[in-house]
């Protein structure tokens, strides 16, 4: 992890004396490790931003280092035991965040009871609006950047999105392979499925649910649980998320044409009925 760097490493030190200092009563050795896990273009800089904030609720510090990943961003897939020694250095009352797929190992680490777990996804639609506008227009050194680029319209962006591709050294998994890789993780009670688009528009229910999922490990909040919502609610700034665009859902009913939902509806099966976001298959 990148928290072994010095400086980093010194910065964490303090942050942990700051809150000792701040909630002398608790001691950190009882507190659980805190992990906020998302898949990538789902709302994880959301969901890090409400983790931050039970630093402001309690004996909480940052890990400090990079977000815990399956896929570095150089798109080199990490061993399972090296996510798993970084998985076990974190520390109680540590909050850390990841994009790590529903493997037996992770689940185990996550499902612990020493660890408060929370899992965010996004309605697949519009994650893969979100995944397009990101790559073809605010980071130019994605890996489909250019590929997406030189397609003539969005029709044609979405159905490789949707497909994948692995031709030409370009290797994208599609919107299936993608979702089979989390979407274990929603049959763990130990670990609490938040949808963004409820946290977007039913965000206080939400966040209580997120506080009682931390006290179900036993955790005693130190403030009221009504300023505990209000300081995870003032913690959320979008403007501080890099790759905030619109926060909304529902985007991919004015881009999605015919075509595309056939192909969705072929290759995802019932996938948007077992994530709650259909009913059936008439969308």
């Amino acid at each position: 992890m990148s928290s072994n760097h010095p400086r980093l490493s010194l910065r964490h030190s303090l942050r942990r004396a700051q809150a000792r200092l701040r909630w002398r009563q608790i001691r950190s050795a009882g507190l659980p490790v805190v992990f906020g896990n998302a898949m990538p273009k789902s709302g994880s800089h959301l969901l890090l931003q409400i983790l931050e904030g039970f630093t402001r609720i309690g004996p909480f510090v940052e890990s400090g280092g990079e977000p815990l990943r399956t896929i570095t961003e150089n798109g080199r897939q990490r061993a399972p035991e090296e996510i798993l020694h970084d998985l076990q250095s974190l520390r109680p009352g540590e909050v850390a965040l990841g994009y790590l797929w529903a493997t037996p190992e992770n689940i185990s680490m996550l499902t612990r009871g020493d660890w408060v777990s929370y899992f965010i996804l996004r309605d697949p639609r519009d994650m893969l609006v979100s995944h397009l506008h990101y790559a073809t227009t605010m980071h130019a050194g994605h890996g489909m950047h250019e590929y997406y680029n030189q397609l003539p319209d969005m029709d044609a962006r979405l159905e490789v999105a949707i497909r994948g591709i692995d031709q030409d050294g370009l290797k994208m998994a599609g919107v299936a392979e993608r979702y089979a890789r989390w979407v274990d993780f929603t049959d763990h009670p130990e670990i609490l499925a938040l949808h963004f688009e409820d946290l977007i528009s039913n965000r206080e229910q939400k966040l209580a649910e997120m506080l009682d999922h931390l006290q179900h490990s036993g955790y005693v909040l130190q403030t009221s649980r009504e300023r505990a919502i209000s300081e995870l609610s003032k913690a959320i700034d979008p403007s501080r998320s890099p790759t905030f665009r619109k926060g909304r859902s529902g985007e991919w009913r004015t881009l999605f044409n015919e075509q595309n939902k056939r192909l969705f509806k072929e290759l995802a099966g019932d996938l948007l009925i077992i994530l709650g976001y259909e009913e059936d298959m008439d969308w």
